[in-house]
């Protein structure tokens, strides 16, 4: 099952997430390909990511017959502020530049020429988008016109920033990512924006970020009631209000069960229950 972007390009509806994978990042990718993701994400930051070991796995992966044309690879731009003293550019460097080095080390990590989708990590402040966050989102639109990337996004956003982003962008985000909290209503203003403007809503932490839904008597009973696991519950849900989950479960059994989500219908009281079980 694939889901699409405002400009048409395809994205496989679930993917895997290699943030916090450290030494272990080329063994858990290719276990989440063999269990059958066909999207993976990752990052231009050693604090939370290994790029790297993700192009190390793609390597194994083509001699085994999976091709680089049967991946998604999403990877990012992380800003200084975002790294530690391992960035993957010259941090003296002009923002321009900065991107586009990390964007070259990107392709160069994971042995590839394109990439599926580049998003921004984040933008530089809390509120609002500044001068650092449009000089790099424009590099970022260069990037995606030079035909380097399929499409373009931004993670960790408010609904006000991406508003922005969206009225005033040469090019809308194709994607955006966030950490996704039921008490926040599964971050249902950003979403809304998404739908608006059809943009492809990765959701990460829906899991780790949401424990009490975990012990909620009323989703443990519906659990049960259609013989599936919690997190599978909670990735259907995801998946039936247009959202594209991540997970980074180390677990291969999980990864199964995981991509199992889409086997099964949750009702409409049952999603209407979910949605607002945090608010």
């Amino acid at each position: 099952m694939t889901l699409t972007t405002y400009n048409e390009v395809p994205i496989p509806s679930f993917m895997y997430g290699t943030a916090w994978k450290k030494e272990a990042t080329t063994a858990l990718v290719l276990q989440a390909v063999e269990a059958g993701f066909a999207a993976i994400d990752t990052a231009n930051q050693l604090i939370h990511y290994d790029e790297a070991r993700v192009g190390e796995a793609l390597l194994t992966l083509a001699k085994r017959g999976i091709m680089r044309d049967k991946l998604f690879l999403q990877t990012k731009f992380t800003s200084v502020n975002g790294q530690d003293h391992r960035t993957p550019y010259d941090a003296a460097a002009n923002l321009t530049t900065q991107v586009r080095q990390s964007f070259e080390s990107s392709l160069a990590h994971l042995h590839t020429d394109y990439l599926d989708s580049y998003v921004l990590h984040g933008p530089y402040y809390r509120r609002g988008l500044a001068a650092e966050d449009w000089e790099v989102w424009a590099t970022i639109e260069q990037l995606y016109e030079s035909d380097r990337t399929k499409m373009i996004g931004v993670s960790n956003v408010s609904a006000e920033q991406l508003a922005l982003l969206c009225a005033k962008a040469k090019h809308r985000p194709m994607v955006v990512q966030n950490r996704c909290y039921a008490a926040l209503g599964w971050d249902r203003e950003v979403r809304e924006i998404c739908r608006t403007h059809k943009i492809v809503y990765q959701g990460f932490s829906l899991l780790t970020a949401n424990r009490e839904v975990f012990v909620n008597p009323a989703v443990r009973s519906m659990a049960a009631r259609y013989g599936m696991g919690l997190a599978q519950v909670v990735f259907r849900f995801a998946m039936q209000i247009g959202m594209l989950p991540l997970t980074g479960t180390t677990d291969p059994q999980h990864m199964k069960e995981d991509l199992a989500s889409d086997q099964f219908t949750l009702a409409p009281e049952d999603l209407q229950l979910i949605e607002n079980i945090g608010l």
